[in-house]
């Protein structure tokens, strides 16, 4: 949600944000909602004054037997005014706030100019793609060839983009989650917290999925929401709170399954598990003082970086273009995977920096050591990382010319000393 204060005072700075997203002005129509509510409230608390003078009047004419019918009936004229007032106030309120909700993030003045991900820009890149010394196979083509990667059983299942994984590559998905789990909790200073998979419309509001990203979700029929990533449960902990400033910053994590319809990915990464309706994510959350956000993503990247580079998978950074990021982020920083079956760089993780977005719309506050003044928090989340995407990782980096899996030493303890994955 946006800051009205900040609106009004620049509107022309307002509109500049969105045409960086590609977005046509708002700020007028905004400001002409706004200031037709604030007249209508100013209108009805003048009616309110001099309903209560009203009142006073007509109780001490009563009290000296004096004729008040004609105060009386100019209060009761007074409440059908009010009235009529509470509901164009209420009106124009609902106008303001659905157009409001439907507007992006304002973005960092470093985030690069660009209209689609073409304009992204690389930071850095950790390893290289390598030689392997023969054809790079496809994920799905090496656990469908080692028999531990079924798609057809699932879509019996379930339908399409679902994966019945067994064996050895079971106990990888397991295994890797397990690690980045361990590491972000151990190393990293994450809290974990085993958090609801179902969740109810304010708590998808309050990460900004509602209203305008109901589509991409699953709902069940008494009205919660499947959570597409644990940064909603993860991020409403402090959701209508004020949280003392000492406590800052609030660093979690969990490892969850997500849902995902992918309503805008028809007929995109069809074939694999590279956009599935159900996956499992290690997902990081940062709630934070304002002065600390800018430095928390770059830790949080760090930590997802550490992740792949434990997984010995060639990674880069990249910057999100303004026309690449997402909704709710000021500032996103991609890591990308190379991938050797693809022959190409694909996300699979997001650290996201979304300022006091997510905050106004939750509520979210801090109570300041110092004076006591209270302020939104400022939220972040990340991916640390998706499991599927490493699984698909690990699993093209590392395959063997014979179609065998070379297991990361990291993930040994996970795998009962198990280094190789091989056909049964």
């Amino acid at each position: 949600m946006h800051d009205m204060r900040a609106l009004r005072a620049d509107p022309v700075g307002f509109d500049a944000a969105l045409a960086r997203r590609g977005l046509p002005p708002a700020a007028e129509g905004v400001l002409a909602l706004d200031a037709e509510r604030r007249a209508a409230l100013t209108a009805l608390q003048d009616l309110q004054a001099r309903r209560n003078t009203l009142s006073r009047q007509v109780g001490q004419g009563r009290r000296e037997g004096s004729d008040t019918a004609s105060l009386e009936a100019e209060a009761a004229a007074l409440r059908g005014e009010m009235e009529a007032l509470e509901q164009r106030s209420a009106i124009l309120d609902s106008e303001m706030r659905a157009i409001l909700e439907a507007l992006p993030n304002v973005l960092d003045p470093d985030v690069p100019d660009g209209a689609d991900e073409s304009a992204n820009v690389v930071l850095k890149q950790v390893g290289a793609p390598r030689d392997l010394g023969f054809a790079p196979r496809q994920h799905f083509e090496l656990g469908e060839a080692l028999g531990m990667m079924d798609f057809d059983l699932a879509a019996k299942l379930a339908g399409s983009r679902f994966t019945v994984l067994r064996g050895g590559l079971a106990r990888l998905e397991r295994a890797l989650g397990q690690l980045m789990i361990d590491l972000h909790t151990q190393t990293h200073g994450y809290e974990e917290v085993a958090v609801p998979l179902l969740v109810n419309s304010a708590t998808v509001y309050g990460t900004n999925q509602l209203p305008k990203f109901a589509e991409d979700l699953f709902r069940t029929t008494d009205g919660r929401w499947l959570i597409p990533t644990a940064e909603v449960p993860l991020t409403n902990l402090v959701a209508g709170e004020i949280v003392p400033e000492a406590r800052l910053p609030i660093r979690v994590t969990a490892l969850t399954d997500c849902f995902r319809s992918e309503a805008g990915a028809a007929g995109r990464d069809t074939r694999g598990m590279l956009r599935q309706h159900q996956f499992r994510k290690a997902e990081m959350v940062s709630i934070t003082h304002p002065a600390q956000s800018e430095a928390e993503q770059e830790r949080m990247t760090g930590c997802a970086e550490r992740v792949l580079s434990l997984l010995e998978v060639p990674f880069r950074r990249v910057v999100l273009a303004a026309g690449d990021t997402g909704f709710g982020a000021a500032k996103t920083f991609d890591l990308e995977v190379w991938l050797p079956g693809q022959q190409a760089w694909r996300e699979i993780s997001s650290c996201s920096n979304c300022r006091e977005f997510q905050a106004r719309r939750m509520n979210a506050r801090f109570r300041a050591n110092e004076g006591g003044t209270v302020g939104y928090v400022h939220t972040l989340n990340g991916s640390g990382v998706a499991v599927g995407r490493a699984l698909i990782a690990v699993l093209e980096n590392h395959q063997q010319a014979d179609g065998s899996i070379l297991i990361p030493e990291a993930l040994w303890p996970y795998m009962g000393g198990m280094e190789r994955i091989a056909r049964r």
